[in-house]
């Protein structure tokens, strides 16, 4: 090859590089926010929202872009996040729990919004039917729940008097739960012991506290702060012997005794139907507020033989998945 052909072979490739680049530009049709007040990494449930999107025909880097914005649990940092979506003009923010949605909703009044794992929709819309305005979505309706999960605990564990209550107290939402689940506890003669806390460096104390009270079991509230912490947890409530249960199958997958709520996969999946019908032009405000469809017990046998704990046929066969 001599040196003109050489020259310009490499002015072909200089100047094809921009027109791939502008081409790519192009097909981007949409940008989708993204707001979390968890931390950047692997997520199955995000993995879920991606999915739901792929589905329906809008795939990243090639004609949608997510932009991802994460307050690291650090809740104070939603709203500022949310204004720099709001100033990208993103299409529609997706926001991933009642505080990002909240944040959300402060910073924009035109912008659609699409929220999931929402236990309070109507602090965020005055309709469930007809939302109104530029915001709809999928609860999770936890509370209502309470009575369930300790009613499941009382079938493993039939002498329990006292039930230590994992929460973090600067969290409206899980303050509301732990109220719900405190009235439903007395309800079926079963004491709370409250452990509400604010940071992560607040657990152990926590549960040692829990223990000298004589705690028979543990029940988490899972939410957006305490989330990435999970493992933690769960190596402490096995640390001191405490039965562990929550919401989410994702708790009971990762060690905890037991978790009853709905499928949190299958939420995030359908938040990208609505993401999708807003994208093709509905309103917000036309499309009515879901709640879950799909609810699971899921069983960790493991770390019921770990914790000497027998499980009851009966309850064995309810189970939508028992891990061996």
């Amino acid at each position: 090859m001599d040196r003109r052909t050489f020259l310009t072979g490499t002015g072909a490739v200089v100047l094809a590089a921009p027109l791939v680049a502008e081409a790519q530009q192009a097909a981007i049709s949409s940008r989708i926010g993204v707001l979390s007040p968890g931390i950047p990494g692997p997520s199955p449930l995000l993995n879920a929202f991606q999915q739901g999107l792929r589905e329906l025909g809008h795939v990243e880097g090639q004609n949608i872009r997510l932009e991802y914005r994460f307050a690291e649990t650090r809740l104070e940092r939603l709203f500022s996040l949310a204004t720099e979506l709001v100033d990208l003009k993103v299409d529609v923010i997706f926001a991933i729990n009642s505080t990002a949605a909240k944040a959300a909703v402060k910073a924009t009044k035109t912008i659609p919004i699409v929220f999931t794992w929402v236990a309070d929709p109507l602090s965020l819309v005055s309709n469930l039917a007809r939302p109104g305005g530029n915001v709809t979505g999928l609860t999770s309706i936890t509370t209502e729940l309470s009575g369930k999960r300790v009613e499941l605990l009382k079938d493993v564990l039939p002498g329990i008097s006292r039930l230590a209550v994992l929460w973090n107290p600067a969290n409206p939402v899980a303050t509301g739960a732990f109220r719900e689940m405190e009235g439903a506890s007395a309800r079926l003669g079963v004491q709370v012991y409250p452990m509400g806390v604010r940071a992560s460096s607040e657990f152990q104390d926590s549960f040692k506290a829990a223990a000298h009270a004589r705690a028979s079991a543990l029940y988490v509230i899972e939410e957006g702060t305490l989330l990435p912490h999970r493992a933690r947890i769960l190596s402490l409530a096995a640390q001191h012997r405490l039965p562990a249960a929550s919401q989410y199958s994702e708790f009971a997958q990762a060690g905890g005794l037991l978790s009853y709520g709905p499928n949190l996969s299958d939420l995030f999946r359908r938040a990208a139907i609505y993401v999708d019908k807003i994208l093709k032009g509905a309103k917000p405000g036309d499309l009515p507020i879901e709640q879950p469809t799909k609810f699971e017990l899921v069983i960790n046998l493991k770390t019921a033989k770990a914790l000497g704990l027998t499980i009851p046929p009966s309850l064995l066969g309810r189970a939508d998945e028992v891990i061996q």
